[in-house]
């Protein structure tokens, strides 16, 4: 039985990811923040259905000793790395809690797995935003990257990480370069969510408009479940 950990595993896409690969047959391990483990009942509600099936462990992605530990405790097949500070408002307002979760916490991971597991196979979630101030529509694999905002930067960074421990230490370490992709279980403060649960207030008297940023903004969209399905066939 193959065994894969997930970091975000309570994220939308973690919790897809984690029900695909249990489907699978994988035994299933998530890393979360220890406070989390403490509220449960909030924070797990994504993957409540899977609490049973999955095997949790807490962890700072901030701490090389933290991350170190859960791959010294466990061997993986496949690391699929989905956590970050995501939300590219947030990034502009707390940039360096983004940058230090999002690089320094990429980069303990492929760390701890070159001196630990080097066989593990390993996923970085790449996002669209590191492509940012774009001059060719659409974007490819060979797009030049001109991110502006630091949750864009922080992504590149990852990306070009995850390359350098594939070149120059022959791991398996491959990103997926994500667009907006959405489901039931987006976050609310994402644009499809925050549309739908603003109507929804609206309708029942709680709001009284909706009001949105760039409305000439130009997307390609999925579904979650497709792109996790993606991630898994990239490993």
């Amino acid at each position: 039985m193959k065994k894969a950990l997930i970091t975000g595993i309570t994220g939308q896409d973690g919790s897809y990811l984690a029900e695909q690969l249990l489907d699978a047959g994988y035994e299933v391990h998530g890393i979360v923040r220890r406070v989390a483990l403490e509220d449960a009942t909030r924070r797990f509600t994504r993957i409540s259905h899977l609490l049973e099936r999955v095997e949790m462990h807490a962890a700072s992605l901030e701490s090389y000793a933290s991350v170190f530990h859960i791959f010294s405790k466990n061997e993986f097949d496949e690391c699929y790395h989905l956590a970050a500070q995501s939300f590219v408002a947030e990034s502009f307002a707390d940039g360096f809690s983004t940058m230090n979760t999002n690089i320094n916490g990429t980069h303990y991971i492929l760390a701890a797995l070159r001196e630990l597991q080097p066989g593990c196979r390993f996923y970085f979630a790449g996002s669209s935003e590191m492509f940012g101030k774009v001059r060719d529509v659409p974007q490819v694999e060979t797009t030049p990257f001109h991110p502006r905002s630091p949750y864009g930067i922080s992504k590149v960074a990852g990306f070009d990480l995850t390359r350098n421990y594939r070149e120059a230490y022959d791991m398996y370490c491959v990103s997926g370069i994500l667009f907006n992709h959405e489901s039931s279980r987006r976050g609310f403060e994402f644009v499809t969510r925050k549309i739908t649960s603003t109507v929804a207030r609206i309708k029942f008297g709680l709001a009284d408009e909706l009001r949105l940023g760039n409305l000439d903004a130009r997307r390609d969209w999925g579904h979650a479940e497709d792109y996790v399905r993606a991630m898994h066939l990239m490993l």
